[in-house]
């Protein structure tokens, strides 16, 4: 199955799903750590392949990227994201869900841990890391208002808007 993921003449537009996991007062985050472009980190997550549902995403890619099993829970935001993708630009629709962990059998809690992804015949590395709440003020996460967003995380649905210039 292909993720829903499209290039056009004019850029690219891309559907993501992203999970905010906190576990014991930490965020998990992850980072690509072979590509000098990306600097920042940002929520875990993945594209839908086509017919599956938002949850199915969540969980296949939570299970396959550092063998977590998860509950979904309830949605959070939903962001217009607007970014350079390598030479053309990107909209985005990413919907953010809160996630639990469903057991942390074989999740390693307190260290960086690391796995390979491909998008689009390009593969990659995201190194995974616990972050304490408290310093995500103080980092780079994409898109950079995550930090701000976290302290209201309790109240409903928002939507928001971010724009990256290229």
């Amino acid at each position: 199955m292909s993720d829903l993921l499209f290039r056009t003449e004019e850029g690219v537009f891309s559907y993501r799903i992203a999970g905010i996991l906190i576990h014991d007062g930490k965020i998990l985050l992850q980072h690509v750590s072979n590509d000098p472009n990306y600097t920042g980190y940002s929520l875990p997550g993945g594209h839908p392949q086509f017919g599956e549902t938002n949850e199915e995403t969540l969980i296949r890619e939570f299970n396959e990227e550092i063998g977590a099993n998860i509950k979904v829970c309830d949605l959070k935001w939903v962001a217009e994201l607007f970014f350079p993708w390598g030479e053309k630009p990107c909209h985005q629709i990413c919907l953010y869900y809160e996630v639990k962990l469903a057991n942390t059998d074989g999740i390693f809690l307190e260290k960086i841990f690391i796995s390979k992804e491909t998008l689009e015949n390009q593969s990659f590395y995201l190194n995974f890391s616990w972050i304490p709440l408290e310093e995500t003020t103080a980092m780079e996460i994409y898109p950079n208002n995550i930090a701000e967003m976290l302290n209201g995380l309790d109240n409903g649905v928002k939507k928001f808007i971010y724009r990256e210039s290229s």
